[in-house]
């Protein structure tokens, strides 16, 4: 059987695996990124967060990217009953990057792994990980199944997985563990988008609350399509007759605001379904490996930090991995995982405050506060690690707090 080796293999190609690889490219290391899937291929996650963009841009993919003509997204739009709550990302606490994309993943994943191949980076598609082992000293040995079934093995000094949805480690060393998010769903597709409006109205992402644990997404692209899909509880998902098809279809109908938009246009593609689709793991870390991004942990789609947090924790991986390689310290549970855990933890309150409905609260109440909508349009933007914004230092109470003040304000007014 062929052996390979390198100073680090990267599991997945996706922007998480393509970050660390950058970075270590850049500092030198030698590395392998195998990808599982043949690209251009689909997968989920379309609207990204303006911190993702210093990631980009500390990695030199930064003007590939901004090249290829993305569709702009500056801010977000979320609705209910009327209300309309509008985030624009250059009114927010934060310093930092007033704009990001929304992006049809199958071709911006490509750009950035073809950007990567053309530097000389080794991308192997259609490799699948089979097998890995680990010495006490943290190298590994890992069987790898090419694109002709045939097997090899590569030793690496360590490992970082970027599998994402596919969560390789995880599976193998019998990480993954019961996400506290609650139990969601959700289904999907894209369309042709020729009831577009024109103007920002036609570029806007949307989300729209239909109800507490139920909202409807709208992503518009750059070419055109719109990626649509609901997020229920799995139970609601479910309640629904038919086909994937005939179930969207159906859904379409409850959004007052977009249902004509999309009444009667054909899905692009047959509607996919994640159920129960938060995952986490028991720790980010081992003795020659790194979970990165949704190989680690996936919160919710609500607030799209799934990228962000694919490449923050990439990147911060390829760096400490680099001070390794270079006989340098590194404290690994500090360095790493308390540093993702605290944006983890900021993310996953939010997520849960939506759906207690204290979120909503602060988002639907009128009048608006300028200066706590600056503060959550700051983590809305992925700068979760600002402490100097209280909406991040103390996001474990003043969320819930603040919802229960002007709940009972409301109701005094009310009697």
């Amino acid at each position: 059987m062929k052996e390979v080796k390198v100073d680090v293999l990267i599991i997945g190609a996706g922007p998480s695996g393509c970050i660390a690889a950058s970075y270590l490219f850049n500092q030198g290391k030698k590395i392998k990124v195998v990808e599982k899937s043949k690209f251009p291929r689909f997968v989920i996650g379309e609207s990204l967060l303006p911190r993702c963009m210093d990631h980009f841009e500390e990695v030199g993919l930064l003007n590939v990217l901004n090249d290829y003509g993305f569709e702009k997204k500056r801010g977000a739009r979320f609705m209910r009953d009327g209300v309309v709550c509008n985030f624009d990302f250059s009114i927010k606490h934060s310093e930092g990057w007033d704009w990001t994309w929304q992006v049809p993943r199958a071709d911006f994943d490509n750009v950035i792994a073809k950007e990567l191949v053309n530097r000389g980076v080794d991308i192997a598609f259609e490799h699948e990980v089979i097998d890995v082992d680990f010495n006490d000293d943290g190298a590994s040995k890992t069987t790898i199944k090419d694109e002709h079934g045939e097997l090899y093995s590569v030793e690496a000094k360590h490992i970082i997985d970027s599998s994402g949805y596919g969560r390789v480690l995880p599976r193998l060393l019998n990480l993954d563990k019961p996400s506290s998010i609650p139990e969601h769903s959700s289904i999907f597709t894209h369309v042709k988008d020729i009831n577009r409006p024109e103007g920002v109205e036609g570029t806007l992402i949307t989300f729209d609350v239909l109800g507490l644990d139920t909202w409807f997404w709208v992503i518009p692209f750059s070419n055109g399509d719109t990626s649509i899909g609901f997020v229920g509880k799995t139970e609601f998902i479910d309640s629904f007759e038919g086909d994937t098809t005939k179930q969207l279809q159906d859904m379409l109908k409850l959004s007052n605001y977009y249902s004509k938009r999309f009444e009667g246009l054909d899905f692009k593609f047959k509607p996919a379904s994640i159920k129960n689709y938060s995952k986490s793991v028991t720790q980010l870390y081992g003795k020659g490996y790194a979970l990165t991004g949704n190989s680690a942990e996936f919160l919710d789609p609500v607030f799209s930090s799934g990228v962000t947090f694919a490449t923050e924790s990439a990147l911060k991986a390829a760096k400490l991995i680099t001070k390794e390689l270079n006989n340098e310290s590194v404290d690994w549970e500090v360095e790493y995982t308390q540093y993702i855990m605290k944006g983890v933890n900021v993310f996953s309150t939010y997520v849960k405050e939506w759906y207690t409905g204290n979120l909503q609260t602060l988002f639907f109440h009128r009048p608006e506060n300028p200066d706590v909508k600056k503060q959550i349009c700051a983590v809305l933007a992925g700068y979760v690690w600002d402490e100097t914004n209280p909406f991040v230092k103390k996001h474990d109470r003043l969320i819930k707090n603040l919802a229960h003040l002007l709940n009972m304000n409301k109701n005094e007014k009310a009697v």
